[in-house]
This record gives C-alpha cells, sequence and structure tokens, in this order.
C-alpha cells in the first residue's frame, strides 16, 4: 500500500459513517478485519483521487460494508466482506448485471481469484494488488459515467 492510501487507511480507521458498519467491521476476525481495512482505505482513497465520483456513501447493504456514489450517481456500489464459508478469507463485490467482473477477467486474467461474474477473492496471506484494484475501483466508481458517454482520465488516477 502506498503512503497516501496508508494515512487515509488511518484517517479512516476508526471514522466509519455509522454504529451498524463499525459493527460489522468489528466482527471480523482480527487478520480479515486488518485487509477489509486496507480495502476500504483503498475505495476511500481511489474515490478521492477522480473528482466525479463526490462523496461515496458508507452504508450496510445484504450486511455488508458498502460504498456508493449517491451523489453523482457516477458509479457501481461495491462491497467488501469476510467469505463467512472460508475463515481467512475476503471478497470485494461488484453489481453482478454489470459488465465489471468480465472487464476485469479480460484485463486481469489470472492475477485474481473470481466469484462468478460478482467478487474478487483474497486470502489474508494475499498482498494486495493495489494498482490493480485500485483500476478495478476507477472503473467500478465511473461506470454510469463511461455508459453516459462521460469521459474520466483514468490513466492518470491510477498510476
Amino acid at each position: 500500500m502506498e503512503l497516501s492510501d496508508r494515512r487515509h487507511s488511518l484517517n479512516h480507521m476508526e471514522s466509519f459513517s455509522s454504529d451498524a458498519v463499525a459493527r460489522v467491521f468489528a466482527s471480523y476476525p482480527p487478520d480479515v478485519r486488518l485487509k477489509l481495512t486496507e480495502l476500504r482505505a483503498l475505495i476511500f482513497g481511489t474515490a478521492k483521487r477522480i473528482p466525479a465520483v463526490g462523496a461515496l456513501e458508507e452504508t450496510l447493504k445484504w450486511g455488508q460494508p458498502s460504498y456508493g456514489t449517491s451523489e453523482t450517481k457516477s458509479g457501481s456500489t461495491i462491497r467488501i466482506d469476510a467469505l463467512h464459508s472460508r475463515p481467512g478469507s475476503f471478497a470485494i463485490y461488484f453489481h453482478c448485471q454489470t459488465t465489471l467482473i468480465e472487464t476485469f477477467k479480460l484485463r486481469f486474467g489470472k492475477k485474481f481469484r473470481y466469484k462468478g461474474n460478482r467478487a474478487l477473492i483474497f486470502s489474508t496471506a494475499d498482498k494486495l494488488p493495489t494498482t490493480e484494484l485500485r483500476e478495478c475501483i476507477t472503473t467500478a466508481l465511473t461506470y454510469h459515467l463511461k455508459k453516459r458517454g462521460e469521459r474520466t482520465p483514468i490513466g492518470r488516477l491510477i498510476h
């Protein structure tokens, strides 16, 4: 994780949008909580780099921490959660009726483990591939801009 993302992680570690989101994070095993906190910081950090995204809304959807662009409606909601059936594993979820996972498979191939057309799967033993994840997050957070034909300078935002 880059230094700016680490700082952002520290800024967001305790500042949850609601007690309900904080309770979900507190319920995770420590190793999963640490990784999901990193992933959460990466989502917020990436969103801050894209003015068209606006402020993210952090809520719970289906009991999972969710990050949406309700202010600008620029993108598709991202969710994160532990994989309760696989201890030590977690995922970042994307809307299954989008082409996001298909796009990621074409772009990154075997760089990620996929769960159908809805998630990227990780283990707590994995080092998060932040550059590639930032690109996935950017693509999700600007998904509707692309559908509306609006342009976003993604290349400058990812690196």
